[in-house]
């Protein structure tokens, strides 16, 4: 929860962020691809102080087969947080409001970018389990599955990523860490289509004007562009790799 105020918490100072970054830097991120075997596709993501694993499996049978549609194939998402994420989290094990409003969040991201049209009758599942949370943990399980989607070689209209723009100290800022995301005066994550720059999701805690709401999604935009680019090298490296090792057999 934020507070109203930053004037006992200076997240701001003399153009730099409490970790040295400027306002539209992103945090160090790591993505890698094809993370478990068991699942039909997975990706990790570390981003800034969070840790993901996102294992996806499908398009398989739906059950209960009552949910099956005929039409296309059901998109099933689980969000979880660990109970040692984070000092918040500590103790928690199992479903929380916050987890399943995340899981319907993220669900419906992807219900509008995978072709389910394809897959009639059958489920596919995403599982998100977040290890380590420091601020952002929407959107790094959004940029996770996406990998992982994509890993598995779901077919998908476009891909996905996402990022928190917010205000702390007056100033926007790209990718909230924790203690910006606290003590912040505001908070948007927001989800581009890569190719298409349509919008799949965009929230908002907190108060902005209408001008900054347009600066938000500028920066956004290019965040966005920077985080697409370690998504497709995380995927291409893990099928040269793939490749490399079946040539060596």
């Amino acid at each position: 929860m934020m507070a109203s105020s930053t004037s006992e918490v200076r997240l701001v100072i003399d153009g730099k962020r409490m970790d040295g970054r400027g306002p539209e830097d992103l945090r160090q991120l790591r993505i890698e691809a094809g993370v478990l075997h068991e699942a039909d596709g997975s990706a990790f993501v570390e981003w800034g102080g969070n840790k993901i694993i996102c294992g996806v499996y499908g398009p398989r049978e739906c059950i209960p087969r009552f949910l099956a549609s005929p039409y296309r194939a059901l998109v099933k998402c689980r969000y979880m947080m660990s109970p040692f994420a984070s000092l918040e989290e500590h103790s928690r094990s199992g479903p929380s409001r916050r987890s399943t409003e995340l899981s319907k969040v993220i669900r419906e991201v992807f219900e509008n970018l995978v072709i389910a049209e394809k897959f009639p009758n059958t489920q596919i599942d995403i599982y998100i389990d977040v290890l380590q949370a420091d601020g952002g943990t929407r959107t790094a399980s959004i940029t996770a599955a996406a990998v992982a989607l994509a890993n598995a070689g779901i077919p998908m209209k476009d891909m996905v990523s996402a990022v928190a723009v917010g205000k702390a100290d007056g100033q926007l800022l790209v990718d909230l860490g924790k203690a910006e995301d606290n003590f912040g005066q505001s908070d948007t994550p927001v989800a581009f289509a890569s190719r298409s720059k349509d919008i799949l999701l965009i929230q908002m805690d907190g108060m902005l004007t209408r001008d900054e709401m347009a600066r938000v999604l500028d920066m956004a935009e290019r965040a966005e562009g920077k985080i697409h680019a370690v998504q497709a090298d995380s995927l291409k490296r893990h099928y040269e790799e793939a490749g490399e090792k079946k040539f060596l057999m």
